[in-house]
């Protein structure tokens, strides 16, 4: 039967229908179909509609395999059974304590950042480092570069803003003071062919929409700084770090009343997204707010890099006389300097237990180059993330990695599969790497605070995920007998990002602890 046979307010999911908006709400425990009650509708009008349903069993299909707990909770919450997906697996002796729905595709929203994460430990090992390197082109005196300075990435997740200073800080121990000529930036290692930072959620100055960059600098954020002026003339404007190159138009007005609002009231706008080159900050701004800050993105990679470079620069005791160039540095080019990143097992500590998506999206073209070699391209490290999970017999037919972030409407992965791989990252050399990324439950990451002492609290090593409609949980689970658990719970339900699919997952986590 195609879409357009059935009543507005249907639609498809894996083999069957469910109910969402008001159809979904016309249908209760007491008159509708729900965990295995199906009589007539409230809406005598559909009835047909539900009988069709009933007779296929689908309003019921699974929910006989879930505990009552965790069927209560559902029910409660207006959850269709179909829209939820759980898996719970013994590591050690592979047997499965839960299973419901664990072979349909899900979105995981960033919990996709654990495959991507433990294909990087696995393929590129947890010492691996990134290279910055500095070039002097021109003649050098010993203080002075009379011709250009070049620095070429190689897509360190994690270049910094205190990265940077240090690196800055090594090249002035060569003797360099002053550089004659521009400031060359080589970021042809990624070949980037990304849509646009606003694509996802129409919304560009989020630091988490930032495009993938061989030499990316410090995520390409600002972090804006408010205060009311003690003279009452207004609100004060801090940003950091401080680009000469970046236009702060501040027309915030500050006005009597309570501190509190979106943004405190702030209002932030890139009036040229394509350049980004000014910031237009508006709205209103409480006297009774003492401080208040906000990150977001600003300028294009390049325009940027050149902005915190020069600023920096200048604050180490060097001079630049010279403009932004892009260009590749010649082949036969020897660095005067080569910078090495934080290792592997540290970024993706920060990866996993802070859910970045920038790094993680950068991750993903380090395995494209290094799998395929350069320039990187997305598709190449997905490439080798496919690749890897074969190679250990994984059934990658669920998969869809899209941007290895899960920052994405089109991710998909099974409970099964990701159940799976982690039962291998646990088998793996590099397993204690891998576990300690993972946030430790109500103590840090995103799960800081989550969990009480009886569901989970210093017990579970977990990744989370939410995205509009999802909410996602996997990782660890350390029973008190001894026995560790690989977990996977997938809420891909309306407003399930809004506190609801935390309520599902704790419940499950919570059913867990108490076998």
């Amino acid at each position: 039967m195609s879409n357009a046979q059935w009543p507005p307010g249907y639609f498809a999911v894996g083999a069957g229908r469910v109910m969402r908006g008001r159809w979904r709400n016309a249908y209760n425990t007491n008159g509708g179909c729900k965990l295995g009650s199906c009589t007539r509708p409230r809406r005598l009008g559909h009835a047909k509609w539900a009988l069709l349903l009933c007779v296929a069993s689908l309003c019921s299909v699974h929910a006989s395999d879930l505990p009552d707990e965790i069927q209560r909770v559902l029910s409660a919450l207006d959850i269709p059974v179909e829209n939820v997906s759980i898996l719970i697996e013994d590591i050690d002796s592979g047997d499965q304590l839960l299973s419901h729905l664990p072979s349909v595709p899900r979105n995981p929203a960033s919990v996709m950042k654990l495959v991507t994460t433990w294909s990087a430990l696995e393929v590129l090992g947890p010492a691996y480092i990134w290279p910055t390197e500095v070039y002097f082109l021109g003649s050098f005196d010993g203080e002075t570069l009379d011709g250009d300075l070049a620095l070429k990435g190689y897509g360190d997740p994690f270049l910094v803003q205190e990265e940077l200073w240090k690196l800055l800080r090594a090249l002035r121990r060569t003797g360099l003071t002053t550089i004659n000529g521009n400031l060359v930036l080589d970021d042809s290692y990624f070949d980037v062919r990304e849509a646009l930072p606003g694509d996802f959620d129409n919304q560009p100055e989020r630091t988490y929409n930032v495009v993938p960059n061989a030499l990316l600098m410090n995520f390409k954020a600002v972090q804006f700084q408010f205060r009311p002026d003690p003279r009452g003339r207004g609100v004060n404007v801090v940003s950091e770090p401080p680009l000469s190159n970046l236009e702060i138009d501040n027309r915030i007005a500050l006005v009597d009343g309570p501190c509190g609002g979106y943004q405190r009231g702030i209002s932030f706008n890139l009036p040229d997204a394509l350049e980004a080159a000014r910031v237009a900050l508006g709205g209103t701004f409480s006297r009774n707010c003492r401080v208040y800050s906000l990150s977001r993105t600003a300028l294009q990679h390049d325009t940027y890099a050149f902005g915190l470079f020069s600023a920096l620069w200048q604050e180490v005791g060097g001079h630049i006389r010279g403009q932004l160039r892009d260009a590749e540095v010649p082949e036969d080019a020897e660095p005067a300097i080569v910078w090495s990143s934080r290792p592997l097992a540290e970024i993706v500590r920060s990866i996993n237990k802070n859910s970045n998506n920038v790094m993680t999206r950068q991750l993903l073209y380090t395995l494209g180059a290094e799998s395929f070699g350069a320039p990187a391209t997305r598709e190449n490290g997905i490439a080798a993330i496919m690749a890897l999970l074969r190679s250990r017999q994984l059934d990658v037919t669920s998969l869809n990695i899209a941007n290895g972030a899960g920052l994405s409407r089109d991710s998909r992965i099974s409970a099964e599969l990701l159940v799976s791989m982690l039962g291998a990252a646990m088998n793996s050399p590099y397993a204690a790497e891998f576990v300690a990324s993972l946030s430790i439950g109500g103590l840090d990451g995103t799960t800081r605070g989550r969990f009480d002492s009886r569901s989970g609290r210093g017990r579970t090593h977990l990744k989370t995920g939410r995205v509009d409609h999802v909410s996602a949980l996997s990782g660890y689970v350390h029973a008190a007998d001894g026995r560790d658990f690989a977990l996977a719970v997938f809420v891909n339900s309306e407003d399930a990002h809004r506190g609801l699919g935390q309520e599902v997952e704790g419940a499950v986590l919570g059913w867990l602890l108490a076998q």
